[in-house]
């Protein structure tokens, strides 16, 4: 079984051309049809037998049934999927990020590239906006967020390059005519303001959080119990974070009582980051968990008190003479 949910469909397929039994497709994606809805092509038996367990039949599969018009939806859709003159579709979305590029670039020290993917998957061109967020005092993620909550809403990617500059990231599958002005008029306006250059200096660190920590984390119907090892240079944190699947890198600052740790916990095609932001007080640690669409929890962590009895321990002087 294929999972191709964000893949361009293929006519003839190419996974089933390619031996696979069964290829899954999101309604929602690169088919722009019914986000609850997919398609599903493959071995003719297996379909039907799914068939039989879906709904409108009494099967086990009836309470996860799509309605009659997400069906018709998804039918529109790849009737739409076969017409489209897809050509002409990744030329009209080039000539979007062209216009985004000429407005931006007009800026002194921003510059852009258009990035054309070549595999099916989430394939789309897109634009990566770079800059010096020394000279423009603000950074790729910063804009991001503030885009994401104030009007006119617009997703953007966000994100820091190895050699020190910002960028964000402008894909246009989902555009509409129109949005290409929207957004670089949005992004010509926040990138061209003048800004006072940011403080490089730290707080200096008001607290000492080197150590083991018992952490509880507070989620919306459950409390988890995880733990930090932290190790403190001045403000900047390393260590790690273990939480109830995994043990994690964690990395962070403390400036004045103000904490901030952020970890990654990464399974099998997928990961999850947490944004560990609290103050510190005493012995104790308590604050917000960000988990981006995973919503917020809350955690406090105590420091780790070492309870083991204490007694010499003897090391024998070879192999047991019985065992």
């Amino acid at each position: 079984m294929v999972d191709a949910a964000a893949e361009d469909l293929t006519i003839p397929n190419v996974h089933l051309k390619s031996g696979a039994t069964v290829v899954i497709y999101s309604g929602g994606k690169a088919l722009c049809g019914p986000q609850c809805a997919g398609l599903v092509l493959g071995q003719k038996d297996l379909l039907m037998s799914a068939w039989q367990a879906s709904a409108p039949h009494h099967g086990p599969g009836r309470d996860n049934k799509v309605g009659r018009e997400e069906t018709m939806g998804m039918v529109a859709a790849v009737e739409a999927w076969i017409k489209r003159d897809h050509a002409a579709e990744w030329k009209r979305w080039l000539g979007w990020l062209d216009n985004i590029s000429k407005k931006l670039t007009a800026i002194e020290g921003v510059k852009t590239t258009v990035v054309e993917p070549k595999d099916l998957s989430n394939r789309t061109p897109f634009l990566r906006v770079t800059w010096d967020p020394a000279k423009l005092n603000i950074s790729g993620e910063e804009i991001a967020e503030t885009f994401g909550r104030t009007k006119p809403r617009i997703a953007l990617g966000g994100g820091s390059n190895q050699d020190g500059t910002t960028f964000v990231s402008i894909t246009t599958g989902q555009m509409q005519p129109g949005d290409d002005k929207t957004v670089s008029d949005r992004l010509y306006e926040v990138l061209s303001q003048k800004r006072e250059q940011k403080k490089a200096e730290m707080a200096a660190a008001n607290a000492d959080v080197k150590g083991h920590w018992d952490v509880d984390v507070a989620f919306f119907t459950s409390v988890s119990k995880q733990s930090f090892i932290i190790e403190q240079d001045g403000n900047w944190l390393q260590g790690s974070h273990k939480g109830e699947f995994s043990v994690n890198e964690l990395q962070g600052t403390l400036e004045g009582n103000e904490i901030k740790i952020k970890t990654t916990a990464r399974q099998p095609a997928d990961s999850i980051t947490f944004m560990f932001s609290g103050t510190v007080k005493d012995n104790t640690i308590s604050g917000s968990v960000y988990m981006g669409e995973y919503m917020t929890a809350k955690f406090t962590a105590k420091r780790h008190v070492f309870k083991g009895k204490r007694e010499k321990i003897m090391i024998p002087g070879g192999p047991p003479l019985a065992t």
